[in-house]
């Protein structure tokens, strides 16, 4: 080749370098395919076509290109590891990873094709092996932070989070204003449970790196979990500023400002989150859309469109676990476990406990598996002493959990959580049971492949919303809300103690301020326009939630004095104050669940609207097996005019709270053993189906 001509093939390189280094994958690869004729036996020509056409999605001509360079210059490591990250593409991970063990013949310790052979090793699940990868490949690279990180990210996925630590730490030191080493600081502080500093550590990755939705977004997520919702909102903000497409940030902001009572702008950005939901933006929480005025087959869409995210991303792990079936004799008890991060002081555990110290037996093994530590509360002391086994698996990561579920021989396993807080599809997906039950916490489909039954009742789920679900359903013939009424309840504190009026009717709606929308606001103002005298008991907020409240009580021409706020108490101290409440008023579109409970147990009756989803008819089952159908308001009007006849007839209200006093210790809906049996038989039916050999069906027991 003449010195010409080798000048210009040169910067024919050097352009197309340039073009990739600008993002200009498709300049790059016109450019490349020009060229090529007049360079035929360059092979890099060939290869930089070959990554420009992959960053395009263009894999069968970048597979012609890279082949071609692969067959010029059979021994460059650029291109095999650049044909292996093309098989990474595709989806063909076993595939990248011979390619890449083949040049490691070729180049015994390469750096490069190993941290190449580590990505895919971590991509398949295979965390060990990626571990020896990054490790081997830092001899020879032993001041390239991003091999550091890489093996913090590989031990971190095996919980071994001291050493992801020591790892990060060595990458901080190599690259200390590099904004990936704070975001997987930030994963690692976050699985060790240091809420604080994991969302400084990505608020960190977002002053070094601006421009980049993602470092907001996390930052506002564990924001909100340490409880700053503010500082949540703002992240979310941020993130939605960077990227608009943004359904995660879009669906967090909008669920923060609700909590917040916050809803200025509020109809503008539900219309934005449903605009979302229908064009099927990724990212959507499932949980945070529940408080929207939506249908269940909105709330499938959301669902499915949020599974299928999961889905793509840890289908190679879960195809890398390969759990299978064990066979069980027909004699064998069934084994059923429950997953949840609730299994203490807080409302999951609190409901629960008594129908677990009540289901197992014989023919029922029950597996608890707690995925927070023993906070050494009343409720974990009972489940302990409990004929069920507990499961300490605190701060494993999902494929051990799945591990462990699996080793267990659990044949039924229910979700807990599912997309509410500490969220489980990412256990859950891995399949470690045959069957998977969507049952209580999260009162609307899954739309899941991986969940094959939702436990309900026919009240709260009717065969109206049947195509608003993935799962088949199973039905109990009873609400399908668990309760303990096994404490005992204090006196309750006077009227004044709790700061309430001597005189009046109160009316109490204490809900999660998520729940307290303008809508249901609004209705309440109302009723207490019409009922003279009386006041609104509401749950304490945060952050000037009251304040807003108040304000916006001023502007519909209601005192803001009659807004009173019960502070956030001890579960058996907050019952006892329900006591001097009169009257319960529900919201739309989530209704009560345990809460409905709560007051009816304390003596209290509960007003509910008939509503359109499964979230929306929990506190009507309530109600109806309780044996108090004419609570349940058919609309919003006459859910009003119930109110505000309630609430000026003391007398009719007096005859309602001895009704429930009377009943009290004989409704079904506080009756555990029968709960129990019931929740038995639906858990050996599932069982039953599996064992034979029989796919998941509708069963009404």
């Amino acid at each position: 080749m003449k010195q010409a001509s080798r000048s210009e093939l040169l910067a024919l390189r050097h352009q197309l370098v340039r073009l990739l280094d600008r993002g200009d994958a498709a300049g790059a690869a016109a450019l490349a395919a020009g060229a090529r004729p007049d360079f035929p036996q360059d092979a890099e020509v060939a290869r930089l076509q070959g990554v420009a056409l992959i960053q395009l999605g263009r894999h069968a001509e970048a597979r012609e290109a890279l082949q071609t360079a692969a067959g010029l210059a059979p021994d460059s490591v650029e291109v095999q590891c650049n044909l292996a990250s093309l098989l990474l593409e595709e989806g063909q991970v076993d595939g990248a990873i011979e390619t890449l063990r083949q040049a490691l013949r070729r180049h015994p310790g390469h750096a490069a094709i190993l941290m190449l052979l580590g990505h895919a090793l971590m991509f398949a699940g295979r965390h060990a092996q990626a571990r020896e990868s990054y490790a081997m490949a830092t001899h020879g690279a032993p001041q390239h932070a991003g091999l550091r990180l890489n093996l913090a990210a590989a031990e971190l996925e095996l919980g071994n989070l001291p050493q992801a630590a020591q790892h990060a730490d060595e990458a901080l030191q190599l690259a200390p204003d590099d904004d990936s080493v704070f975001a997987l600081r930030a994963r690692i502080l976050h699985a060790q449970g240091r809420i604080d500093d994991a969302a400084e550590a990505w608020l960190q990755a977002e002053r070094r790196a601006p421009e980049h939705p993602l470092y907001p977004f996390h930052a506002g997520v564990l924001l909100d979990d340490a409880g700053d919702l503010p500082g949540a909102a703002a992240a979310f903000e941020r993130a939605l500023r960077l990227d608009a497409a943004s359904g995660a940030a879009l669906a967090m902001l909008v669920f923060a400002r609700r909590r917040l009572c916050d809803w200025h702008d509020l109809d503008e950005l539900t219309q934005r989150l449903h605009r979302a939901v229908a064009e099927g933006r990724d990212g959507v929480l499932p949980f945070a859309f529940l408080a929207e005025d939506a249908g269940a087959a909105e709330q499938r869409r959301c669902a499915a469109t949020f599974a299928a995210g999961v889905e793509k991303q840890a289908a190679p792990l879960r195809q890398a676990l390969e759990f299978a079936p064990r066979q069980r004799n027909a004699g064998e008890p069934l084994r059923v476990g429950f997953v949840s991060n609730g299994f203490g002081e807080r409302p999951i555990g609190q409901l629960t406990v008594d129908l677990l110290e009540r289901l197992g037996d014989e023919r029922v093994d029950v597996h608890l598996f707690c995925l927070t530590p023993d906070d050494g509360g009343p409720v974990r002391r009972r489940l302990a002493a409990a004929p069920v086994t507990v499961h300490d698996v605190a701060g494993s990561p999902p494929p051990e959990l799945a591990r462990r579920i699996h080793q267990a021989g659990i044949e039924v396993l229910f979700d807990l959580r599912s997309y509410g807080g500490g969220a489980n599809s990412d256990l859950f997906e891995f399949r470690p049971a045959p069957v998977q039950v969507n049952w209580f916490a999260y009162p609307a489909t899954a739309g899941t492949s991986w969940t094959d039954y939702v436990l309900s009742d026919a009240v709260a789920l009717p065969a109206t919303l049947r195509e608003g679900f993935s799962e088949k359903v199973v039905r109990l013939p009873r609400c399908a809300i668990p309760f303990d009424g096994s404490s005992a309840m204090g006196e309750p504190p006077s009227r004044a103690d709790c700061g309430l009026p001597a005189e009046g009717t109160v009316f109490a709606s204490i809900h999660g301020h998520h729940k307290l929308n303008p809508a249901a606001f609004a209705r309440f103002m109302l009723i207490l326009q019409q009922v003279p005298g009386s006041v609104l008991w509401l749950l304490a907020g945060a952050h000037g939630a009251d304040d807003r409240l108040r304000r916006a009580a001023e502007l519909m021409d209601v005192a803001p004095e009659r807004l009173i706020f019960m502070p956030r108490l001890p579960h058996a101290e907050y019952v006892s104050w329900l006591r001097q409440a009169d009257l319960f008023l529900d919201t739309l579109p989530c209704t009560a669940q345990s809460t409905a409970l709560d007051a009816l147990w304390a003596g209290c009756p509960v007003l509910t609207c008939l509503g359109r989803t499964l979230a929306g008819r929990q506190a009507a089952s309530v109600l109806f097996h309780a044996g108090l159908p004419e609570l349940v308001a058919d609309d919003e009007d006459a859910f009003i005019a119930m109110a505000v006849h309630l609430g000026n007839d003391r007398d009719a209200l007096a005859t309602l709270r001895r009704h429930l006093h009377d009943v009290r210790t004989n409704n079904p809906v506080f009756d555990m053993a029968g709960f129990a049996a019931d929740f038995r038989r639906a858990a050996q039916a599932m069982g039953a189906r599996h064992r034979i050999g029989r796919p998941p069906a509708d069963l009404d027991l």
